[in-house]
């Protein structure tokens, strides 16, 4: 077996291992297995991409090291040049920690609530804290490697424009931060299973990674307008709320250190930046124990609960729904969509974006003009809730349990159209339209009753598009498929197919505009269009 030239650095540290009591030796060890065992793991970053190849998936997370270092040059212009180092910083220190963070929630919570290993190694005479200590090294080497792809070239730049203190402490910074990211996820989890056990607490933990993502992203908005531009002079502005936001503190002592400034907000943010990665680590030291323990709860399994009936929702059904075949495939869709946990960690993140992204563009708008919305069509933002849609229909194809697909073949069907439809009205009623009706209600509450009609124009334009993304992907069986064999080409597509959406929008903007009947008209077409799009489009690949 190889050696890891990660493990050969870690020699030189053995003394502190000791002195905590840990057994260096037996650490080693497991540290040597788990990272042969992760050249076979390949890593969210390139899933989408990842082939049947053993040889393609080896040593897949080093390999995808260099996307993160290609998203690291964006750093460069906030770390390297200028002096305002609390409004630059801040914005290095947000994406950075967004970058790990993700990396972190996405390839390594199996990592941290690993207990596969407990049946192996719990009966030998290994120590608790050598286990502990090998989980949270293992975790450590590969957000250094991350960590090092993401800021290794900015902080070359940094070096030579900024100085060698500005370096050293960044690179101080950088380690503290990974520190704090690692504990900070491990208590996160901790919280999570103290009160919930198996399947509820995995559905629960897959919510988190979602909500997260959100948050993070919401995040960099909420820190960005924490700061004014005031005559080509960034000034911050200090609230109450501006303690809880991370990045901050970090940015900080570049200001106390570099510029002088010795602001109380200055300095706590400071301490802030030593004392709370500190403290959490000390913390999860202590809590480790309560974490190990509450891990036994994954191994437990929840007690399936008879599914309810009800009589308007299947009257509802009936009428969306035509035939038997495409009722059954209906339902059996929905609980795919709720119970697949992969297709909800790939396509919930993409739907939350969905319904902030529409805002987001709303308020650019709103801060850049003076907004009349009794006659602004600003409400057309609207379209960028359908961003959701090429993702969702792509995913439609594959599951984590695709090898089940062969009982298609054993069912009497002729062609699979009902099955199609069933599995596209599941992702629109289920998924789709719920997110679409609460943003049409904070649309009408900005800009009145009177966009009613443009927003049935946009969801029956959202249900033809929804076919046409099917027909672009090659109108896949539903759950026929692995998720590893989504390739580039379909990645493409994806971005090809946002063309349709700027097009709807486009006829839209034009016909609201220029004439007076013009959306009730295009409503009408949209609504012929949909009848032969789902009527006739979806009899391909019978």
């Amino acid at each position: 077996m190889r050696d890891f030239k990660t493990l050969k650095l870690l020699d030189n540290m053995r003394f502190l291992f000791s002195k905590m009591g840990i057994d260096y030796e037996v650490m080693r060890q497991i540290l040597h297995i788990k990272l042969t065992m992760d050249e076979r793991r390949v890593p969210t970053l390139f899933s989408q991409a990842a082939t049947k190849k053993s040889e393609e998936k080896k040593y897949g997370y080093i390999k995808s090291l260099w996307i993160y270092t290609l998203i690291g040059l964006v750093l460069i212009p906030f770390i390297a040049f200028g002096e305002n180092f609390l409004f630059q910083m801040s914005i290095t220190y947000a994406i950075i920690i967004f970058m790990i963070m993700t990396s972190m929630i996405a390839d390594f919570s199996s990592v941290l609530l690993d207990v596969r290993d407990r049946s192996i190694l719990s009966t030998k005479p290994i120590a608790a804290k050598t286990v502990n200590a090998a989980k949270f090294m293992h975790i450590l080497i590969y957000l250094t490697y991350l960590t090092i792809a993401v800021t290794a070239i900015p902080l070359i730049v940094a070096l030579f424009q900024q100085g060698i203190l500005f370096f050293l402490l960044t690179v101080f910074e950088l380690v503290l931060i990974d520190i704090f990211i690692v504990v900070l996820t491990a208590i996160l989890y901790m919280v999570i299973l103290r009160f919930f056990d198996g399947e509820r607490l995995k559905d629960i933990i897959n919510y988190v990674q979602i909500a997260l993502s959100l948050v993070l992203m919401i995040g960099y908005q909420v820190l960005v307008r924490s700061f004014e531009l005031v005559n080509l002079d960034i000034v911050m502005e200090f609230h109450w709320w501006s303690v809880f936001l991370i990045p901050m503190w970090f940015a900080a002592p570049y200001e106390l250190l570099l510029n002088g400034d010795r602001s109380v907000f200055t300095v706590v943010f400071s301490v802030f930046s030593i004392v709370m990665p500190i403290v959490s680590i000390g913390l999860y030291i202590k809590l480790i124990p309560t974490f190990e323990r509450n891990l036994q709860k994954l191994l437990n399994t929840s007690k399936s609960k008879k599914a309810k009936h009800n009589r308007l929702k299947e009257s509802l059904l009936r009428v969306i729904c035509r035939t038997n075949e495409e009722r059954a495939f209906y339902r059996f869709s929905s609980l795919m969509l709720k119970q697949e946990r992969e297709f909800k960690l790939k396509v919930y993140p993409s739907l939350g974006f969905s319904f902030v992204i529409p805002f987001i563009f709303m308020f650019n708008v709103m801060r850049t003009d003076d907004v009349d919305y009794a006659v602004s069509t600003s409400y057309l933002t609207i379209y960028f809730s359908m961003f959701i849609i090429p993702t969702a229909v792509l995913m439609l194809g594959h599951s984590a349990t695709y090898k089940a697909a062969w009982i298609y073949k054993v069912f009497p069907i002729e062609n699979y159209t009902d099955l199609k439809k069933g599995s596209l009205k599941a992702f629109l009623i289920k998924l789709y339209i719920p997110i679409y009706v609460v943003l049409s209600m904070v649309f009408c509450f900005i800009y009145g009753t009177r966009i009613l009609p443009d927003l049935l124009v946009v969801l029956v334009a959202s249900c033809l598009y929804t076919v046409i993304c099917y027909i672009g992907f090659g109108s896949e069986i539903p759950f026929a498929k692995p998720y590893n064999e989504i390739s580039d080409a379909q990645g493409w597509k994806t971005f090809l197919l946002f063309i349709p959406i700027a097009i709807l929008a486009g006829i839209h903007y034009f016909i609201a505009s220029k004439f007076s009947y013009g959306v009730v008209i295009y409503l009408v077409v949209l609504i012929v269009m949909n009848v032969g799009a789902w009527k006739f489009l979806l009899q391909r690949g019978k």
